[in-house]
């Protein structure tokens, strides 16, 4: 990618070398893979809190949530297009490929955040209202336009913005936050850093590229498989508070703990990993991108119990 190819993608392609978007490329402006997760967690939360929401508000809440979760990944992409342009894995995104305009694009992500925190103040009530124009926020604001870019503490501190949906489900339910969402966002915001670090490991040369200081760039890649390893060991306990709280019941404890032990398992792999000097894989970041991978299946699987768990208790 030339400089004045970044350039002109900063502010928007030259019609000449656009290509005409079509729904598939709003859709992927939305980030719907890490829409999933962000989802279920919130789902999760709405479906352990005491109380009770009818379907269509439920519903309501939920489509708030994946909306503003959307909006967010809109607004990420209109700010990050020229980081995009450089990095192999994003360049093929709607904006630097030149297929929607930034400011469409912007435009989209404002309607639809906005949307999502007045129906949820309306339709549902205005706790959650609140917490969720919290969250898109936190994300905008926070993580996109001052950490990301600034410190290689961005995933770390930026990650209370993929921490508030369960929270947010509560809310809607109990119209207040108390003790168990708390630990629920805990939950996910310590979740967030071995999961993220392990794919900016094999990663690197991306964020390298882009000057963006992601921990492998800023530290190195040993001291990340540290702190991989670190962060897991106090995830795992943090998972079973609910369990000695009195909260969930043998089934979710039993989950939580051979969940986390895999977890353990997985991440001493990415420290145990054949390394060069400067702790770059001798193996292509096979046990890494395993980490990723299983990562986010343990997070849906631990949310998953707890619900079930509630179910059956």
């Amino acid at each position: 990618m030339t400089p004045s190819a970044i350039d002109a993608d900063k502010g928007g392609l030259s019609p000449s070398s656009a290509t005409e978007a079509d729904y598939r490329d709003w859709i992927a402006l939305l980030k719907p893979r890490v829409l999933t997760l962000v989802v279920f967690t919130g789902l999760i939360g709405l479906l352990v809190a005491p109380g009770h929401l009818n379907l269509v508000l439920g519903f309501t809440a939920i489509v708030c949530i994946t909306v503003a979760a959307g909006a967010c990944g809109a607004i990420n992409m209109w700010y990050d297009r020229d980081i995009d342009a450089i990095m192999r894995r994003t360049r093929n995104r709607p904006i630097p490929a030149g297929r929607i305009q930034p400011g469409p694009a912007l435009g989209f992500g404002i309607t639809l955040g906005a949307g999502s925190v007045l129906i949820m103040g309306l339709a549902v009530n205005i706790p959650a209202a609140l917490i969720l124009a919290l969250s898109i926020c936190f994300y905008v604001f926070v993580y996109t336009m001052w950490l990301k870019r600034r410190t290689p503490q961005n995933i770390v501190i930026g990650g209370a913005a993929g921490a508030f949906p369960p929270v947010i489900g509560w809310a809607a339910v109990t119209g207040s936050v108390d003790l168990i969402p708390l630990i629920l966002f805990g939950i996910v915001f310590i979740w967030t850093p071995p999961h993220f670090w392990s794919l900016a490991l094999w990663a690197n040369d991306d964020y390298r590229r882009a000057n963006v200081p992601m921990l492998p760039v800023v530290a190195g890649a040993r001291e990340t498989r540290r702190q991989i390893l670190l962060y897991t060991i106090v995830l795992v306990p943090l998972t079973l508070v609910p369990y000695f709280l009195g909260f969930s019941g043998w089934l979710y404890g039993s989950v939580a703990t051979v969940l986390g032990a895999a977890f353990l398992w997985r991440a001493y792999r990415v420290i145990a990993d054949r390394q060069d000097t400067q702790g770059n894989s001798l193996t292509n970041d096979v046990p890494a991108k395993a980490a990723f991978k299983y990562s986010i299946w343990y997070l849906f699987a631990l949310f998953g119990a707890l619900a079930v768990d509630r179910w059956v208790s």
